[in-house]
C-alpha cells in the first residue's frame, strides 16, 4: 500500500442551505369513482396518481361521468392535456351507497352468464339455480368479474356443481347508487377520528410530501355550500399552505349568460381562493364541467413555466369543441359578452382562433379590488410564494436564533427571489429582517419575523392601440 504523502483535494457536492421547493402544480380532486371495479375499493383515502393507468387501477374508470365524477377529470387531465401528478379522493362507499336488486333470470351460453348492468358490486352477487332452490358457491362453483363495459360476467367452473348443460341461472346483487352521494359526503368531517371528504385535504402533504395547489370537486362544486367549504379549507391547509379552488356555476339554474353574475353573487361564489367558471365544455360526444378543462390548462401552463403559476390561464387554448349552457343549449359568447362575465369575476371560454379560456379575475372580483386578491395569477403566485417559503425554510425551525441564522435566511430567500425576478416570474422581490418588527420580547420568546416584499406581474388584460388617420401621408400622392 502506497503511503499518502502530500496535499490532496476532493471536490464535494454543493451544499444548499435552503430546503428545496416544489416544481409542479398539484391538483387535489374530490368526487365519486367506480371503485367497485377495483380489487380494494379506495374510500376516503387520498391516492397520488401520476398517470391515467395508475388512476384507473386505483379507482376504476367509467364514461358515466354524471355518476362517477372523478373519471371526468382523469380523462381530461391525463389523456387530453397530458399532465402528471394528481391526488384523487373518492367518497363513494359501495358498502353504503348501494341499492339491492332482486334476483333475475340470466341466460347462460357456453358456461358464461352476462348481466348487462353496470354498477354491480361483485362481493354482493348471489347466484342460484333457475328455480332458486340451489345457491352456488363463488369460490367453488363459479367465478365473477367485469368485462370492458363494466358488466358482470359469471363463469361456470368445470369443477363446481353447476351443471354443464345449464342454460339459465338466477343472479341477485347490490348495485352501486352514486346518486346517494350527497354534498355532505363531499364536505365530510371527522367520523370517529377518521377524516372524510374535504377534511382529507389536510392529509395530502403529510402523506406524500407535496403541497396542494388546486382543489377541484367536479360535479359538486356548483353547490354553494361545497364551493364555500372548499375555499375555506384551501385558505389554510395544515395551518400554513394555501391553494386555489376551481369551481363551476350551476348552469342548470341560470337561464342565460347575462344572469350568471347575479347567480354568482346570490350564492356567494365570491372568494379570492376561487376560480369561478361558467358554461360546460363539450368535446366529441362528451360533456365536461368547464373547471376540469380550466384547471388542466392551468397545470399545463404552469408546467411550461417550471411549475411557477405567474402566467394566467386566460387566452390559452382549451382542448374542446364547444360550450353549452342550460339544457345543453349551445353557448357562443362574443368577446364583449365574455368580458362582461370577466368583469364580474367569472371565467368562461370563447372561440377566437380556437376555443380559449377567457378571464383573469378571481371570484372575489369586482368587490375586491386589491391586486393580490383580484387577479388569478397574482393570487396564485401569492399562494405559491407562501407555500415555497415554508418548504424552503422549514429546516431552520428550532435552530438557535443567531446573527448567522438571520443572515442565512435573508441571503437564501433574496437569492431565490432574484432568480424569480430574472426569469420573469416576479417584477421584483426582497426579504428584510427589520428591527421594528422584531422586539426584544419576541426574540426572547423565540419569535423571528422576516418581511418579504414581492410584486408578481399582472396580466396584460387590456392592450390599447390608438389608430389615427395621418394626413401627412397624402403628400406621397402628389408629384415631386
Amino acid at each position: 500500500m502506497t503511503e499518502r504523502h502530500g496535499i490532496f483535494v476532493t471536490e464535494v457536492p454543493t451544499k444548499v442551505l435552503a430546503d428545496q421547493g416544489q416544481n409542479f402544480t398539484l391538483p387535489v380532486v374530490f368526487g365519486t369513482a367506480p371503485v367497485h371495479l377495483t380489487a380494494a375499493a379506495a374510500v376516503n383515502v387520498p391516492i397520488f396518481c401520476s398517470s391515467f393507468d395508475e388512476a384507473k387501477a386505483a379507482f376504476g374508470y367509467s364514461d358515466d361521468w354524471g355518476s362517477y365524477t372523478l373519471c371526468e377529470f382523469m380523462q381530461a387531465y391525463f389523456q387530453k392535456y397530458r399532465q402528471r401528478n394528481v391526488v384523487f379522493v373518492n367518497v363513494l362507499n359501495p358498502a353504503i351507497h348501494k341499492t339491492p336488486v332482486a334476483p333475475e333470470s340470466v341466460t347462460v351460453t357456453s358456461g358464461v352468464a352476462l348481466v348487462e348492468v353496470t354498477g354491480i358490486i361483485k362481493t354482493t352477487v348471489v347466484v342460484t339455480s333457475a328455480d332458486g332452490a340451489t345457491t352456488y358457491n363463488p369460490s367453488v362453483d363459479y367465478s365473477a368479474g367485469y368485462n370492458a363495459a363494466g358488466y358482470l360476467v359469471v363463469t361456470r367452473r368445470s369443477t363446481g356443481s353447476i351443471p354443464s348443460n345449464v342454460t339459465q341461472l338466477r343472479v341477485g346483487y347490490d348495485k352501486v347508487n352514486p346518486s346517494a352521494v350527497t354534498s355532505m359526503d363531499i364536505i365530510g368531517g371527522a367520523d370517529g377520528g377518521n377524516l372524510t371528504g374535504l377534511e382529507l385535504l389536510n392529509q395530502v402533504f403529510p402523506r406524500f410530501g407535496v403541497v396542494p395547489d388546486l382543489v377541484l370537486v367536479p360535479g359538486f362544486a356548483q353547490d354553494p355550500v361545497v364551493a364555500a367549504v372548499a375555499a375555506a379549507k384551501a385558505e389554510s391547509i395544515n395551518g400554513g399552505f394555501k391553494a386555489e379552488v376551481v369551481v363551476d356555476l350551476n348552469v342548470d339554474q341560470i337561464d342565460q349568460h347575462a344572469a350568471a353574475p347575479a347567480w354568482k353573487r346570490g350564492n356567494s361564489f365570491t372568494s379570492r381562493q376561487q376560480v369561478v367558471c361558467y358554461g360546460k365544455a363539450i368535446s366529441g360526444s362528451k360533456t365536461y364541467w368547464l373547471s376540469s378543462h380550466v384547471a388542466s390548462r392551468m397545470c399545463a401552463v404552469d408546467a411550461a413555466n417550471n411549475g411557477i403559476p405567474y402566467v394566467s390561464p386566460s387566452n390559452k387554448p382549451l382542448l374542446i369543441d364547444g360550450m353549452v349552457a342550460k339544457d345543453g343549449a349551445e353557448l357562443y359568447l362574443g368577446q364583449n359578452e365574455a368580458s362582461h362575465l370577466n368583469s364580474e369575476g367569472i371565467v368562461t371560454a370563447i372561440n377566437f382562433s380556437g376555443w380559449r379560456a377567457w378571464g383573469n379575475r378571481t371570484g372575489a372580483f369586482p368587490d375586491e379590488k386589491d391586486v393580490v386578491n383580484a387577479f388569478i395569477p397574482v393570487r396564485r403566485m401569492m399562494n405559491w410564494l407562501n407555500n415555497q417559503i415554508i418548504l424552503r425554510t422549514w429546516s431552520r425551525v428550532d435552530t438557535p436564533i443567531t446573527k448567522r441564522l438571520i443572515e442565512s435566511i435573508t441571503d437564501d430567500i433574496n437569492i431565490w427571489l432574484n432568480g424569480l425576478q430574472g426569469s420573469g416570474a416576479l417584477v421584483g422581490g426582497r426579504v428584510e429582517f427589520r428591527a421594528d418588527e422584531n422586539s426584544e420580547t419576541d426574540l426572547l420568546d423565540g419569535k423571528v419575523t422576516f418581511h418579504v416584499f414581492v410584486a408578481p406581474p399582472t396580466p396584460a388584460q387590456a392592450i390599447d392601440f390608438l389608430v389615427e388617420y395621418d394626413t401627412n401621408y397624402l403628400g406621397g400622392l402628389l408629384p415631386a
